[in-house]
This record gives C-alpha cells, structure tokens and sequence, in this order.
C-alpha cells in the first residue's frame, strides 16, 4: 500500500520536481499539490493523504497555521515541514504545531523518497542532524523551560528515561533497539508511553522534552 502525499509549495517548480522524485517510488503516491496554505488544508479534507510535505512560506495561509490547521482536522496526516537554515524560528513553531520533522529543500531525491516513507511509519525524525541543531537552538532557552521539563521526566522510569534520551538523539526505532538490546517493538511500545506522559503528540516533541532536560547531553 502507498504512501499517499499531499505537497504544498508555492513554487510550481518546486513541487513539480518533488513530485517528479517522489512519484518516481512505487511506494509513494502524490494524490494532491497546493500553491498555498489554506489550499493545503482544503485538500488534505478532500484527499485525506497520509502524509503532507509542507513549505513554510507560502501566501494566503503560511505553512505553520496550515499545519496547526491540519492538526485539527478527524484522524489528520503527519506533516513534515519543507525548510531551509536560514528559517529556524520558524521551524521551532512548526514543532510546536505537530510537524513531524523535518527535510532541507536540497535533500538528495533518494533521501527524500526514503525520509517520507520513514515518517510514514513512524519510525524516525527526519534529518536528524537539522532537527538536533533546530532543538538544540531553541530549547532551555530559560530556566523556568529546562525545570517544567525535568519536572514532567519525574515519573518516567530508568528505561522510558534511556528511550528519551535516544529519541533526543535522533535515533529511529531500530537504532535505539539495538543500543539498548531491545526489540523495536519493545522500542514502540516505550515511545507511545512516552507519547502519553510527556503529553506529546509526536516525537518531535518528544525529544524538545529530552532536551530542554538536558538528557541528550548527559
């Protein structure tokens, strides 16, 4: 079964080379393309796509309301969030909306195709390296942060902590299996306890969580 994908870019070209790539995966199926942000919402009502690759600046709706509006939308798809360095605030946003990771506008088409079916599965964060530096940049940017963090870890237990500190890392399901001698299911079922008492709706959010507590570094 493919991945159904809905691009949004007000770059015609843009999304016509994404979809070039991705249509070229038999695991991957582009259903919709939007110019904008509120055409984005509209068509993830109408096509109901698995996942939609969102640019951040776009007329009529920016990409961070049409994600928030996504998010509100019956069983929504995930939303991974075009960008580039030179957008950081507003990437720490998307987070906070929902956006399930991340992919630089130059990420090597084989990449691509692979980062979408990865966050299909939800299986990994999506560039982990750019998503590190972004967290990194705009976490623990005040005490009162890095205290309600450590605070909400209080009732996670020693293995639930190492599970966090990995998807802090960046690590997919399976690399944190092997780091730990677990299997990935084990891994799944951790990451959802998580998901339920950190109060995160991905693990994105998750790894905010790991570090504004400061775990990834200790």
């Amino acid at each position: 079964m493919s991945v159904r994908v809905l691009l949004a870019d007000d770059e015609a070209l843009v999304r016509s080379g994404l979809s070039m790539i991705l249509q070229a995966d038999p695991a991957i199926n582009v259903v919709a393309e939007a110019g904008d942000g509120a055409q984005a919402v509209e068509l993830a009502r109408v096509h109901k796509p698995d996942l939609v690759l969102m640019d951040v600046r776009m007329p009529v709706m920016d990409g961070l309301a049409a994600t928030e509006e996504i998010g509100r939308l019956p069983d929504p798809p995930k939303v991974v969030v075009l960008t580039t360095f030179d957008v950081d605030e507003y990437v720490h946003a998307a987070l906070q909306a929902g956006a399930m990771g991340f992919l630089l506008k130059n990420t090597p088409p084989h990449e691509l195709a692979r980062a979408v079916r990865t966050v299909h599965d939800g299986d990994a964060m999506l560039a982990p390296s750019v998503t590190r530096r972004l967290i990194s940049e705009f976490s623990a940017r005040d005490n009162s942060r890095a205290v309600q963090a450590r605070t909400r870890i209080e009732a996670l237990t020693p293995r639930e902590r190492d599970v966090l500190r990995l998807v802090g890392e960046g690590l997919s399901n399976g690399e944190i299996g092997t780091r730990l001698h677990m299997s990935q299911s084990t891994v799944k079922s951790h990451v959802t306890r998580l998901l339920t008492k950190l109060g995160c709706v991905n693990r994105v959010q998750i790894a905010i969580v790991a570090h504004d507590a400061g775990l990834p570094e200790g």
